[in-house]
């Protein structure tokens, strides 16, 4: 018989030595950062009558009609 490892052996040999090992876990509370929000109704929320063109969608504007 053969002598050495058959080739399901040596492929599953091979496989093992690459992915042996799962790599560490990792916990939730690292994987999550914790940052102050900024409060509300400060200087972006302000209302600019002005620049409110900017982001007025119509369709009928849009082809020029």
């Amino acid at each position: 018989m053969n002598k050495g490892l058959s080739k399901q052996a040596a492929e599953a040999a091979v496989r093992h030595a690459r992915f042996g090992r799962l790599p560490e876990r990792i916990r939730f509370e690292d994987m999550t950062e914790a940052v102050e929000a900024a409060p509300s109704g400060g200087v972006n929320a302000s209302y600019e009558p002005e620049g409110s063109w900017k982001y007025y969608s119509c369709l009928a504007l849009d082809l020029g009609l």
